[in-house]
């Protein structure tokens, strides 16, 4: 098991009990007693979230910046390759991320880069499950039965890792403008009479430029537990809320650890970054149309952080299949899937090929 030494115990003041952070509240409460403690986090106190440099973290990482800030436990499932991390009191039944029971103590050689900062849950469990039952509701696809169960038995609050990256940008580009234009040509039809009709034409010409741009928090996941295309339809997170790092965050709550180290997110996210910054630069292409765009980047002040967000995450099975659905822990943005009526389906194409049949039945009446 994973474990580094506790610097901070969030005790209950009441009874001494183990405190946990609370969405509903915004506070730590104690599970025990009820008690409700405004936390006060340390790394608030003595300052705001610290951007990180880079090229310097890339060559090396001080043991100063990782480990938990507190004691942890770690289990990494067999199933889905999630590596969770909580409490050591806790005992771990199923996987968080799959519901697998196919989990193992999970050791690792160095501990991982503790988090610069973390993005607290602000949706309740309460207002999340009324969040999924409205978006069950509104599936239109979805069979009758689905609708009127709850499906939300499986419901778990959980911290994933991500990295964000920022970096100023100098560029310039060259490429072919293309402009268009028309001529009228004459031709003969399927019945041998003389026609005219538009053809379009290209006329290019060297066109280059150039371009400052700011990359600020740009999102690379680093959650096995979760595939990546589903968080796409949860983001963007809030990163202007984010506050420093603090164990009292997740105190009560699992944590995935990162198992896409920096070094492949920093090359994961240069990729996204030339991307976008190949598009800004095809924006200012005049004309109608390009080709040959080539584009020399410059990239400098290259920071990162590792960051938590948060997300509540359920699965359920409905008939042979097994369904995965992700909220937004702050913005309620829902995603995932669900079963479809083979019925509903049916009667929409039959629905499709009657208006279909109608119009043309019109148009022949005509």
């Amino acid at each position: 098991m994973s474990e580094v030494t506790a610097r901070e115990r969030f005790e209950c003041p009441a009874c001494g009990g183990a405190a946990e952070w609370s969405a509903a509240k915004q506070a730590l409460v104690c599970p025990f007693c009820g008690t409700v403690a405004p936390m006060q986090p340390q790394a608030a106190r003595e300052g705001g979230v610290r951007e990180l440099d880079l090229v310097t973290a890339l060559r090396n990482v001080p043991e100063s910046a990782r480990g938990w800030q507190t004691a942890t436990r770690s289990v990494k499932c067999q199933s889905c390759q999630a590596v969770s991390v909580f409490k050591p009191e806790r005992v771990a039944q199923n996987c968080d991320f799959c519901g697998s029971p196919a989990l193992v103590p999970y050791d690792e050689i160095k501990a991982p880069i503790r988090p610069e900062s973390v993005l607290p849950f602000k949706l309740s469990e309460t207002d999340v499950r009324d969040r999924v039952r409205r978006w069950y509701g509104s599936r239109w696809f979805a069979p009758n039965r689905f609708k009127t169960r709850a499906f939300t038995d499986t419901l778990h609050g959980l911290y994933l890792p991500y990295w964000t990256f920022d970096a100023q940008v100098t560029a310039e580009w060259t490429a072919d403008a293309g402009f268009y234009y028309y001529t009228t040509e004459s031709y003969r039809d399927s019945n041998g009479r003389q026609q005219t009709r538009q053809v379009r034409h290209t006329r290019w010409e060297p066109a280059s430029g150039g371009l400052d741009h700011f990359f600020d928090d740009e999102l690379v996941p680093a959650s096995r537990g979760v595939p990546a295309n589903l968080l796409r339809n949860i983001e963007p997170f809030p990163t202007a809320e984010l506050a420093p790092y603090d164990a009292a965050y997740v105190s009560g709550w699992v944590v995935e650890q990162y198992q896409i180290d920096l070094i492949a997110a920093a090359t994961h996210s240069r990729e996204a970054m030339d991307a976008k910054l190949r598009a800004l630069c095809a924006e200012q292409i005049p004309g109608d149309t390009y080709r040959n765009l080539q584009v020399a980047a410059d990239y400098s002040a290259q920071t990162f952080k590792h960051v938590l967000l948060p997300i509540w995450l359920l699965h359920y099975q409905y008939g042979a299949r097994t369904f995965r659905i992700v909220v937004n822990g702050v913005t309620g943005a829902i995603g995932g899937k669900y079963p479809k009526s083979a019925t509903k389906i049916v009667l929409l194409v039959l629905a499709i090929l009657v208006v279909l049949l109608l119009a043309f039945a019109f148009s022949q009446g005509g």
